[in-house]
């Protein structure tokens, strides 16, 4: 039997769609949607050909949390062995988040309809976020009696600040889409009917930028949030001098003497 293609691919040029893909369930996570997704991402990571990984759910939603039925499913377990089930399907889930902060090229979430508990979670761990007017969002967690995962109690806070974070945490209140925006949570908020082109138009930006200073960026701005002013410092430097042994480096400077714009091409 063919296995299900839980995340569905499409690449053009030089920028990669994944499509979150369980409709049915509005694009719910669980074990093989997990493993599918970190693998095309741990793939993506080492291939220059990719210059701009874009994040989507199917038929209208992006992602609305972990599959409830699935946890339904393993209530019959005693407390000490349900306890061990979720711990092991947690730990399955964290490494799609490790691999999209070290990714070395930007990741886009481009959301529409549901956004909540995992769906959160992962939309935040990327580096933009794009969404439809008519997109929410909900950490929905606590609804279900249990505490985040996924990284939402690492991102949520930074993004938001501690006490709207526990505000959203604690009372899962549904949010639309330009309060989203206002907190942080979100960059762009689009009509729906726009969501698509819009999404486009912004990743081929990023797919034609100076994808090494990108990815030196995107490190250093991760590191930001747990490092000293003198690493940071250190860093920068490392990362300037790093960037600048580079042809996009190069090109950048003719470009802005010559006064035209800039053809970069990642390398």
């Amino acid at each position: 039997m063919a296995k299900a293609k839980e995340i569905l691919t499409e690449r053009s040029k030089s920028i990669l769609t994944l499509t979150l893909n369980r409709p049915k369930v509005l694009n719910a996570v669980n074990g093989p949607l997990t493993e599918q997704l970190f693998d095309v991402l741990a793939a993506v990571e080492n291939d220059d050909r990719i210059r701009c990984v874009v994040i989507r759910g199917a038929s209208g939603h992006f992602m609305a949390g972990g599959d409830l039925k699935l946890f339904h499913s393993e209530l019959d377990r005693d407390g000490d062995e349900r306890r061990r089930f979720f711990e092991k399907f947690v730990y399955q889930v964290h490494p799609l988040i490790q691999v999209i902060k070290r990714l070395p090229k930007p990741v886009v979430a481009s959301v529409e309809g549901a956004a909540g508990g995992f769906g959160v979670s992962l939309l935040l761990a990327c580096d933009l976020v794009i969404a439809a007017d008519t997109s929410f969002y909900t950490m929905a967690y606590c609804s279900i009696g249990t505490s985040p995962d996924g990284s939402s109690t690492y991102f949520l806070p930074r993004a938001v600040g501690l006490k709207k974070a526990m505000e959203l945490a604690l009372l899962c209140e549904r949010l639309d889409a330009e309060t989203a925006r206002a907190l942080g949570m979100v960059n762009w908020v689009v009509p729906e009917s726009a969501l698509a082109s819009e999404t486009a138009k912004l990743a081929k930006r990023l797919a034609s930028g100076p994808t090494r200073a990108y990815a030196n960026t995107k490190k250093l701005l991760n590191a930001s949030l747990h490092s000293t002013l003198d690493d940071q410092l250190q860093a920068e430097a490392e990362s300037f001098s790093q960037c600048a042994g580079t042809a996009d480096f190069v090109e950048g400077i003719s470009a802005f003497v010559e006064k035209r714009k800039a053809k970069f091409k990642g390398k």
